[in-house]
């Protein structure tokens, strides 16, 4: 379990809760240092004061606003005595529905909070259970890296959960991106219901899902250190986009999927042909070459 990034307390009325606050996600993502192409050297920064043009440690360096025509030095412990009353305490102003959120407002970042000592445990377990019984979550604020955040906290088993979120300002309009409207008959709605019912899992943890790019760039960064080939995989056609009848997509779609968990699909859909184009009185258009594109499937591990 990573170490705690921030410990202070809950405040909901007049009861307290110390706890930490732990990351509940960790990256698996591969980083790459910048190098010279012509040699592979590493590029390195060196940072230097422009006064006294001396190369600056890191212990030397600091935070400063610039403010007029001077720059304020800003230290940590200007920060930590900052007069904000979330600067350490995540402070509980509501309780809502849980689906009542709207979740364009959860932002990635989400936290594990931990019971600060044996004295923290049964207010901490308090809320927790009273959180999970009236399926209800706490609405927050918190001061955390440099400003002061709005969370939500919701129990999550054992533990409290705490997300980062969005402030009203941050979430976009979606109007912008609002398609046009568009009639669809009642047989189609039912056959994009059925598709998803093909597809529905209980649970997100039934699914083998696995970070495709991550393995090929792994099996790129091999091959050039073994100084041989990247393997092949296999290959599928990528869509091509095209407009087709949205009805016999539906079904070969469902027909597909089906198959794929080895139920049957006799008479539970039809696929019916595309109507084929007239040609044109006048002349030939000319033939148009395509390249279908390729997408990485799952390498063998």
């Amino acid at each position: 379990m990573p170490r705690h990034i921030w410990s202070g307390a809950i405040s909901f009325g007049l009861v307290t809760v110390p706890i930490k606050l732990e990351p509940a996600t960790e990256s698996h993502a591969i980083s790459f240092n910048q190098v010279h192409l012509k040699d592979g050297g590493r590029i390195r920064y060196k940072k230097h004061c422009e006064i006294d043009g001396k190369e600056l440690r890191q212990d030397e360096i600091g935070k400063g606003f610039e403010y007029g025509d001077e720059i304020i030095p800003i230290t940590d412990e200007d920060l930590a005595n900052m007069p904000l009353p979330t600067a350490k305490a995540i402070d509980i102003v509501a309780f809502v529905q849980w689906d009542s959120i709207d979740r364009r407002h959860i932002a990635e970042a989400s936290y594990y909070l931990s019971a600060d000592g044996q004295v923290a445990a049964k207010p901490y377990t308090l809320l927790r259970q009273a959180l999970g019984r009236n399926e209800k979550v706490a609405v927050a604020k918190f001061a955390l890296r440099g400003r002061e955040r709005l969370g939500l906290l919701r129990p999550y088993g054992d533990v409290l959960l705490l997300h980062a979120m969005r402030w009203d300002d941050e979430v976009r309009d979606p109007s912008a991106v609002t398609p046009p409207e568009i009639d669809l008959t009642e047989a189609e709605i039912e056959e994009g219901l059925s598709l998803m019912e093909a597809l529905s899992v209980d649970r997100l943890a039934d699914l083998e899902l696995v970070d495709h790019y991550r393995d090929a760039l792994v099996e790129v960064i091999e091959a050039k250190a073994e100084q041989r080939e990247v393997r092949p995989v296999e290959a599928e056609e990528a869509p091509t986009g095209r407009v087709v009848d949205l009805m016999a997509a539906l079904q070969e779609s469902v027909a597909k999927a089906k198959e794929f968990r080895g139920e049957a699909t006799s008479g539970d859909a039809t696929v019916h042909e595309m109507p084929k184009p007239k040609k044109a009185a006048a002349k030939k258009a000319p033939a148009k070459k395509t390249t279908a594109k390729k997408s990485a499937k799952k390498r063998a591990s």
